[in-house]
């Protein structure tokens, strides 16, 4: 399902700043190179994920799911001089990847990757969280906010995204295992009463959640 047309995302691309180079340079490679390149979260949302980092100016920001690296060295853009960025992704090539990215930037030294599981790295991180951006797998995405949740600071960001799932979630019955999968996430988050919540009509959705 195609949720924005296509004119309304020209558009709003025109009237908004460009990449810096190494994350077009990023864009470039993973559009032209990598088998799932829809995963990438673009320049709309690139710079949308820039102006939340900058507007808070967090200390510590956790990402579940780095793939080549453009998110995080866009949430790592406005970290606090002493802020830290953990990013975690249970590929190897896609953290190799992404950490010769990061080597290259003005934020890098401000950057950590694991590779591995997420389930098992965010208990072993001793962390208080400003910011967390979930984009990993979709069925784990309601465990993954279980975990990271205590360890959310009082009015302390989630970020959760592709909570339209290409538009699945609108399907009676959603068929798909992970469309399914998000639907039960959106329908968790709604049901809290711990959560001020909104969800954003941006690329394939964005749930925004601060902690009360």
């Amino acid at each position: 399902m195609e949720l924005i047309h296509p004119q309304v995302q020209a558009y709003a691309e025109k009237f908004t700043s460009p990449d810096e180079p190494l994350l077009r340079e990023i864009s470039d490679y993973t559009m032209a190179n990598h088998p799932r390149s829809h995963m990438l979260s673009g320049h709309l949302q690139g710079k949308w994920l820039q102006m939340v980092s900058w507007m808070l100016r967090p200390r510590r920001v956790l990402e579940i799911g780095t793939f080549t690296g453009y998110s995080a060295l866009c949430l790592a853009s406005g970290l606090a001089d002493d802020g830290v960025l953990h990013t975690i992704d249970v590929r190897e090539e896609e953290t190799t990847t992404a950490s010769g990215y990061f080597a290259r930037s003005a934020s890098g030294k401000k950057i950590r990757v694991h590779t591995g599981d997420a389930r098992e790295i965010i208990p072993a991180l001793d962390e208080t969280w400003d910011l967390v951006f979930i984009d990993a797998d979709k069925t784990g995405y309601i465990e993954y906010f279980n975990l990271v949740f205590p360890r959310l600071r009082q009015n302390g960001f989630i970020l959760a995204d592709n909570v339209f799932f290409h538009g699945e979630v609108l399907d009676e019955p959603v068929k798909g295992k992970s469309g399914k999968a998000i639907r039960d996430f959106n329908e968790f988050i709604l049901g809290r009463d711990d959560l001020e919540k909104m969800m954003l009509t941006l690329r394939d959705g964005l749930y925004l959640l601060r902690k009360i």
